[in-house]
């Protein structure tokens, strides 16, 4: 697990965002955790008389209804378990060679993933995004660590490709943990950027402690034992692990949620 604790890019400054849209006159909300307020931003034309808030509002407004929550998140370490696979599946719970799920809470997870630019947020289609992750008792497939030894297998991994909205879903189970990390999901966007170059942006998702808590107290999580990291103990999580935050909701076989996430491919 020696890569897993090197950190990689950056948060863009709210100023830096902001430049990508020039005077393009489109609002922006600008990397906020679940439990955060929106800060939205708009930008516009030149004027000798400040907009009224209730005109902000309204602009604001009818922005966030013709393109979707365009949320710059930080990107974290790869660690030391991604694996090509190239699998393309939307419910990742399975062992392919013979067909077995591996036991734990269903989560269902997607993405909207859009591209951040002079024109604004616009859903960004055709994007690869790949999901990977241990088990409810801190195992990785197709690994070899310590504890484990897992080569060939290829369950809880696998990849979606976003549609016209930006969207991108899968059926997995909560994760559990293992020593030194708090409980995460690991995440790759990939999309061809044009002129031979790919655009590649990887990132980790992370759970709120108290719901982690209620999962991990029951089977299968509760075979591993408490855990011995929570988020605020996780180099990684200080790092921007409050804007990866998932907003989790109970379904009535699981668990839910939707992560938004804008990106700057130029």
């Amino acid at each position: 697990m020696d890569s897993d604790d090197a950190l990689i890019g950056r948060l863009l400054s709210r100023r830096e965002v902001l430049g990508l849209f020039g005077a393009g006159g489109l609002a922006l909300v600008v990397g906020c955790s679940s439990k955060d307020s929106q800060r939205t931003a708009t930008t516009g034309a030149a004027s000798s008389t400040q907009t009224p808030a209730s005109t902000a509002t309204k602009l604001a407004s009818a922005a966030s209804t013709s393109v979707p929550s365009c949320v710059v998140r930080p990107e974290l370490t790869e660690g030391p378990y991604f694996v090509d696979e190239k699998l393309q599946r939307s419910d990742i719970r399975s062992e392919p060679s013979h067909g077995t799920l591996r036991l734990g809470a269903p989560l269902a997870l997607t993405f909207n993933v859009s591209s951040v630019g002079t024109n604004g947020c616009v859903p960004l289609e055709g994007a690869t995004v790949d999901v990977w992750h241990c088990d409810a008792l801190g195992v990785y497939s197709d690994a070899t660590d310590p504890s484990f030894s897992t080569k060939g297998q290829k369950f809880l991994r696998g990849y979606q490709v976003t549609n016209g909205a930006g969207k991108a879903a899968f059926t997995t189970i909560y994760p559990g943990w293992y020593q030194g990390r708090a409980v995460h999901i690991h995440f790759k966007i990939r999309n061809a950027a044009g002129a031979g170059k790919t655009f590649d942006f990887t990132s980790q998702l992370f759970f709120d402690d108290s719901l982690t808590d209620q999962v991990h107290a029951q089977a299968p999580y509760s075979q591993k034992g408490q855990r011995t990291l929570r988020n605020n103990g996780d180099d990684i999580f200080r790092s921007g692990g409050d804007q990866l935050l998932l907003d989790v909701s109970k379904t009535s076989d699981g668990y839910a949620a939707t992560f938004d996430v804008g990106l700057n491919m130029t």
